[in-house]
């Protein structure tokens, strides 16, 4: 089977961006990757377009042919199509591509996650947000992912005596990383006062716990080592690729505050990279609310079972024992849901390739991004490393 390597990597700024339409976004995405890795368009053999809510949000489907139009490709007459896991359909997107190009099948791929959610605002927004959720067991009772994820925080705080200290610490690390990437949406540092004094959004997860309603588009390309080796090119290999399942709705997990598709993707992502925890110098999580930060350093491996609140001191900043989110996360980079697990890979290609600018770290050896949809539904695990 061939090995697959990222070559090429573009991404939007992020933010309330009402003056771009999502085309405009997705294209500008695809074309930075393009010209990054320095091939021609008409390389791509299929497009892997990932989205979330463009059908509800935007009134926009088939993402994917939307994207090859307008990046001036679809005189190609190339495949394109859309992936949708919800806030996982990026990392579903880069898994698809990841195993075709594994197969045989293709040589070079486009990926590219693209969200548009500041075309609706207030409770339409928290409306069409639940549809992350169970709809009929969660959010037709009046449950938002913000409520949700309070539930299980105090459920957790409760069992492990966690003081909110260590879930505001979460959001503080992404702000202190943020401020040093010029894409990002949020490029103010946090205190701790501003973080534990915000506005409750659900107790006890403040605004500063919750991650923003964004814009934004990223893009890579995938390419196999056949196609780098002729075109004498460089770049990140993905080195393993894992996902899994979870029941939906939150009541019918074993535990609430245990992220079992994280254990199971993440178990079998490292197993097929050939790496173990200590090998990783770099952890993206999708936090989208503070808490899931501590549960996901649990669940991948990184602390035991409640412990995670000894690690957001110190060992999670960027010159720690385990660097989480130098990215700025999804609390200060931004929350474009579909676009969330591209957005990861482009962290992962920059810090491998040394193209991070003043949030590269000293050393790399791999990077693990995990990806997951709603409160843990699905989650997708990948290993980005050197060869």
């Amino acid at each position: 089977m061939r090995d697959v390597y990222i070559i090429g990597a573009g991404e939007t700024r992020y933010g309330e961006l009402w003056e771009r339409s999502l085309r405009e976004l997705a294209v500008e995405a695809g074309l930075r990757a393009i010209e990054n890795a320095g091939v021609y368009s008409r390389d791509v053999e299929i497009l892997y377009g990932s989205n979330s809510l463009a059908g509800i949000i935007n009134g926009q489907e088939n993402i994917g042919s939307l994207i090859s139009d307008f990046a001036g490709i679809a005189h190609n007459n190339i495949p394109a199509v859309r992936v949708e896991a919800s806030s996982a359909s990026g990392g579903a997107a880069l898994r698809e591509a990841y195993l075709a190009i594994k197969s045989g099948e293709y040589d070079l791929i486009m990926v590219g996650g693209v969200e548009k959610m500041t075309d609706i605002y207030g409770n339409e927004l928290l409306n069409m947000m639940g549809s992350i959720l169970d709809r009929e067991w969660e959010s037709f009772f009046g449950a938002t992912p913000a409520a949700m994820a309070a539930i299980v925080a105090r459920k957790y705080m409760k069992d492990f005596n966690v003081e909110k200290e260590a879930l505001s610490m979460m959001s503080i690390n992404d702000h202190e990383n943020a401020s040093k990437n010029p894409m990002a949406q949020y490029k103010n540092k946090l205190t701790l006062k501003q973080a534990m004094g915000a506005t409750n959004v659900a107790e006890p997860l403040t605004l500063m716990d919750c991650s923003p309603i964004t814009d934004g588009a990223s893009a890579i390309l995938l390419a196999s080592d056949r196609y780098m080796k002729k075109n004498k090119l460089e770049g990140a290999m993905v080195l393993g690729s894992g996902i899994s399942q979870d029941y939906f709705a939150v009541h019918n997990r074993e535990s609430i505050y245990t992220l079992n598709s994280a254990k199971i993707a993440a178990r079998e992502a490292l197993k097929k990279a050939g790496k173990k925890l200590d090998d990783i110098s770099l952890v993206e999580l999708h936090d989208s609310y503070s808490i899931y930060g501590l549960l996901e350093l649990e669940d991948l491996g990184f602390a035991e079972k409640g412990k995670a609140k000894h690690l957001v001191y110190e060992d999670i900043k960027a010159g720690g024992r385990i660097p989480v989110n130098t990215s700025g996360g999804l609390k200060a980079k931004g929350y474009p849901l579909g676009a969330v697990g591209i957005s990861q890979a482009v962290e992962a290609y920059e810090q491998v390739m040394g193209k991070a600018g003043q949030r590269q770290l000293k050393s790399v050896d791999s990077v693990l991004l995990h990806n997951m949809a709603g409160t843990g539904s699905t989650s997708v695990v990948h290993v980005i490393g050197g060869e």
